[in-house]
């Protein structure tokens, strides 16, 4: 059976957004097949795909639902480090993969960008108004 036009619509709306907190993927430094790659596993973060080795790995010791999607681009080794929320896809960092472990700071500097973005949506949720209080 072939599919309708509504069903790919469908399909569409459930992708989460991805949101940049940090970070970029152009050309330079990448090439068109790495920006490729790293858009199509972008593409299956939204679409609800739980990635693992060796497209990506996963990054506890940033937080719950943190990992790092692995993009090899010709002599680079990119990381870029996400988290996977309900409503979006955080992009927390793009980087060069120079070192066998991720350096602390690229980790505590992504802590705080979550940290902040955490307090940032609380606060928003706080200001907004009520649904099902009436006036």
């Amino acid at each position: 059976m072939a599919k309708r036009k509504s069903d790919e619509q469908d399909v569409q709306q459930e992708r989460r957004p991805v949101a940049w907190l940090r970070g970029e993927i152009k050309t330079p430094p990448f090439t068109a097949q790495g920006r490729k790659e790293a858009g199509d596993l972008l593409r299956l973060l939204q679409e609800g795909v739980k990635l693992a080795m060796p497209q990506a790995e996963p990054l506890p010791i940033v937080g719950p639902r943190c990992g790092a999607l692995r993009v090899r681009d010709g002599a680079h080794n990119w990381r870029i480090m996400y988290r996977v929320d309900h409503d979006a896809i955080l992009v927390l960092e793009v980087y060069a993969k120079k070192t066998k472990s991720v350096p602390q700071e690229m980790i505590d500097r992504c802590k705080k960008r979550l940290a902040d973005y955490d307090e940032t949506v609380k606060q928003a949720a706080k200001k907004a108004p009520q649904k099902g209080k009436g006036a």
